[in-house]
């Protein structure tokens, strides 16, 4: 079992930047496959950005390629995510996701996950 928690989420205005940070406890962090999710009201929870165990693989979703950069560090068991450029269709709950297989961006197909921070962006 792992828990996460998310961290860092805010209002900024549009061009702005946040960081969002996932923390995890648990079992072995760098077993899991770590990515992040987003919901905005009234809309399904939607795919932003995953990466693989070792870090060396990244996926992300296309309205966020290019400006969003998700990262990890296995030491500390942290999994971030760098938002550059924000645009107010980025407002959402982002939550941070684990599973134990190869990354994916299906939100069933994750097993854990954190509570959601909110993310704000003005126009």
């Amino acid at each position: 079992q792992v828990q996460l928690v998310e961290s860092g989420g805010g209002l900024v205005q549009a061009g702005g930047s946040l960081r969002l940070s996932c923390a995890a406890s648990g079992r072995t962090f760098s077993i899991y496959t770590m990515a992040w999710f987003r919901q905005a009201p009234g809309k399904e929870r939607e795919f932003v950005a995953s990466i693989s165990r070792s870090g060396t693989f990244t996926y992300y979703a296309d309205p966020v390629k290019g400006r969003f950069t998700i990262s990890r560090d296995n030491a500390k068991n942290t999994a971030d995510l760098q938002m550059n450029s924000l645009k107010p269709e980025d407002t959402a709950v982002y939550y941070c996701a684990a599973r134990s297989s190869a990354p994916s961006r299906i939100a069933n197909d994750y097993e854990h996950w954190g509570q959601g921070t909110q993310v704000t962006v003005s126009s």
